[in-house]
């Protein structure tokens, strides 16, 4: 009960000192909490960002064969067609959701307000599952909007702007190439810094069987079944493993992949009769490889954070021992005169003990509230897409807290025995 009052007491006696003392200790805890949340807030905001694309999916597209396999040569275009989707969908083990996507560029769009030049996807419903297409405004494709080939259209939020300024388009109808659609939803604004063919604000995206109807691919070697892309996304189980297998690799073979690429290569090669080996066949973007490598990238600077930060309270751990053993000398006489009185080892140990161990205590969780405080102080400022803020989590909290008390202990142990082993006739004999 008395060892409060006596910190207390040794703080006001000698001021700077303690005041130097205790904020090592603040500043390595305010460290901690900062940088961890710092590093937090990016991840959660490149998450985020990859999101926008798609987490952790795959885009398929045509590639050219770079080995011989069933008597064909190397060199032989592959062009994807409406029946892989179906193969992938029917004999893949990894994939939950499959999609076609046919693209179209240098579109002519007018609307009663404006006219422009867009890019257009024509796609299934649970595309937009896959791509995080939402919409502010109306609603998405429907199934039933894909069967019946309807001629509808959901507008990303820059060509919404472009065509009809502040007006809501939803409902309002518009031309492509001179056919009339009609606008159904209106896509959120996205902060997407990634793509295969465009943004998707400056996107429109239509019904598939629209769009095979209405603008189908031609020339070259293309079919009334040509694709230009293929959509895919693993179940979240095998994308969870892959991430780790990926980040445990170190090194990233974005050419190669992994498992998933290797049974798309598998399933789409019986079919155009091309080595599943031949990893330059089809061209597939993997965006796990880039969670990854940000994932890494951000494992490493919190690895370096951290150690800056035990780092810096271990020297403010240290400050707070050299007090310690200045009080233990600056109190000789009263340590003679207490044990002289019958105060025990024990009693004497644990005295000096829990002044250090308070000491550290009392300035680690004022530092860990000046951390809160700085965190939420710069939440205030407007964001870049990439970051997500100060974010303070319970683990950052606990790992606090347990490297506070591992500090304190270590602070406090060595200036208590020192003093529990002080003979009582040599304590009282001292003289400052």
């Amino acid at each position: 009960m008395n060892i409060l009052p006596q910190v207390w007491d040794n703080l006001r006696a000698n001021k700077l000192r303690s005041f130097l003392t205790m904020f090592g200790i603040m500043w390595g805890i305010i460290s901690i909490v900062i940088l961890s949340a710092l590093g937090e807030g990016f991840q959660r905001g490149n998450e985020t960002v990859l999101r926008e694309l798609g987490r952790n999916i795959l885009i398929i597209r045509n590639g050219r064969t770079s080995m011989q396999a069933g008597g064909e040569r190397a060199g032989r275009p592959i062009r994807i067609e409406f029946e892989d989707v179906l193969a992938l969908k029917r004999d893949s083990k990894l994939l939950e959701d499959v999609t076609p996507e046919i693209m179209k560029g240098n579109l002519r769009v007018k609307s009663p307000f404006n006219a422009a030049t867009l890019q257009m996807s024509g796609i299934w419903p649970v595309y937009q599952k896959i791509r995080t297409i939402e919409v502010d405004r109306g609603r998405l494709i429907g199934a039933q909007d894909n069967a019946d080939a309807r001629r509808v259209v959901v507008i990303g939020y820059e060509a919404a702007r472009q065509l009809f300024a502040d007006r809501n388009p939803v409902d309002q109808q518009i031309q492509l190439n001179g056919i009339p659609y009609t606008i159904i939803g209106k896509i959120r604004k996205k902060d997407q810094d990634s793509n295969y063919t465009g943004a998707d604000n400056e996107r429109l995206f239509i019904p598939y069987e629209t769009m095979k109807k209405d603008f189908p691919l031609t020339g070259g070697l293309n079919t009334p079944d040509t694709l230009s892309a293929i959509i895919v996304a693993p179940y979240e189980s095998v994308a969870e493993t892959q991430v780790r297998d990926l980040a445990s690799r170190g090194r990233l073979d974005f050419f190669k992949g992994g498992p998933l690429e290797d049974e798309v290569r598998a399933i789409v090669g019986k079919r155009h009769n091309f080595d599943h080996q031949d990893q330059e066949a089809l061209s597939i973007w993997n965006t796990a490889m880039e969670s990854t490598l940000f994932h890494n990238i951000m494992k490493s600077m919190n690895e370096f954070f951290i150690s800056v930060s035990i780092i810096t309270l271990a020297l403010g751990g240290i400050g707070v021992m050299n007090i310690m053993l200045i009080a233990v000398k600056e109190r000789t006489k009263e340590i003679g005169v207490r044990k002289a009185l019958g105060a025990t080892h024990a009693n004497i140990q644990w005295q000096f003990f829990g002044e250090g161990f308070v000491l550290t205590l009392a300035s680690g969780f004022i530092g860990l509230g000046g951390g809160v405080v700085l965190s939420a102080l710069i939440n205030l400022a407007p964001m870049p897409a990439r970051f997500a803020g100060m974010i303070i989590t319970w683990q950052t909290a606990a790992f606090s807290i347990a490297t506070l008390a591992v500090v304190g202990v270590a602070a406090a142990v060595y200036p208590a025995r020192r003093a529990a082993e002080m003979p009582p006739v040599e304590a009282l004999r001292f003289e400052m």
